[in-house]
């Protein structure tokens, strides 16, 4: 896939806090952070087999401010991510053109301007949200209580090296469509069905991941098309090893592979929060393969 070049971006989507820190401790009571399945996952089969929760901790001032000092028009994306060329160029300035088609394409969907746009964190280290303080170990997220997304970038290279995905662009691009998906459940309020149904194979927690895989594969079938500002389309073509890359990478992040792979080595349904490879890989096809948000009926079909 490549951007096209005269394709305009918009970094204020980005809220860019890499290097500025944060306090210490875990989620605690801000509301549910809902995850993309990757490095979460981790933490979740770490505190299975091991007894060990590496997220608790002393929830210290959980709901402190962001650093705000690299967000706005001083901010270094601002000034180097302008165009669709910056963004073929820049692995930064990718993730801000996926964002804005992501979302461009969501405002779309909903009737008379009711899409609230979501900023994307980027950060290191940990960071403060609304859901509490988070550390890379998390990985890529959604949080509901100040609607932002988070990632550590460095998710990208633990997809590699600790999965075993091939990675690539598209990939990065399933994972941020994955997160959006998570925003466009809360706003349409499908996130207060999940309460404290939280794991099992048919649990609530599972239905809403397998349904933001399928809107990531919505958002995937009209990617190409999907316009900036001037109404001209973000992103030239998609290919077919582009929604492989996706396929890819939601084939490394089901729960039963990461069990088996990462965990004990034995698969437990009863701790499935984000359903199993399978099921990862064929919702995502199912939105792709419709382009139908409507098709994307989770909670009827497990």
């Amino acid at each position: 896939m490549r951007f096209r070049r005269t394709a305009k971006l918009d970094p204020s989507q980005i809220r860019d806090v890499r290097g500025s820190g944060g306090g210490v401790g875990g989620l605690p009571g801000g509301g549910v952070a809902l995850g993309g399945g990757g490095l979460g996952l981790i933490v979740l089969v770490i505190s299975l087999f091991l007894g060990v929760n590496p997220l608790s901790g002393s929830a210290a001032n959980p709901y402190g401010p962001l650093d705000d000092q690299t967000v706005g028009e001083s901010s270094q994306l601002s000034h180097e991510c302008k165009t669709g060329a910056d963004a073929n160029r820049s692995a930064d300035c990718r993730i801000v053109g996926f964002v804005n088609s992501i979302q461009s394409y969501w405002q779309h969907q909903f009737p008379d301007g009711r899409y609230q746009p979501a900023q994307t964190t980027f950060f290191t280290g940990q960071v403060q949200t609304g859901c509490g303080t988070a550390t890379e170990a998390v990985g890529p997220f959604y949080c509901p209580a100040d609607k932002y997304v988070y990632i550590d970038l460095g998710f990208f290279d633990e997809l590699r090296t600790k999965f075993g995905a091939q990675g690539g662009p598209f990939a990065q691009a399933y994972v941020l469509a994955h997160e959006y998906g998570h925003h466009v459940q809360d706003l349409r309020g499908i996130l207060d069905r999940i309460g404290s149904d939280q794991q099992g194979a048919t649990s609530a927690s599972v239905r809403s991941e397998l349904q933001a895989d399928c809107y990531a594969g919505v958002w995937a079938n009209h990617a190409s098309t999907v316009p900036d500002a001037s109404g001209t389309p973000l992103i030239t073509d998609i290919t077919q090893d582009d929604i492989n890359q996706a396929l890819d990478t939601a084939a490394r992040i089901g729960d039963d592979f990461i069990q088996t792979h990462l965990g004990g080595g034995q698969v437990d349904q009863s701790q499935f929060t984000h359903g199993t490879s399978e099921q990862r890989v064929s919702w995502f096809r199912r939105g792709y393969d419709t382009g139908d948000p409507r098709r994307c009926t989770t909670f009827q079909e497990l």
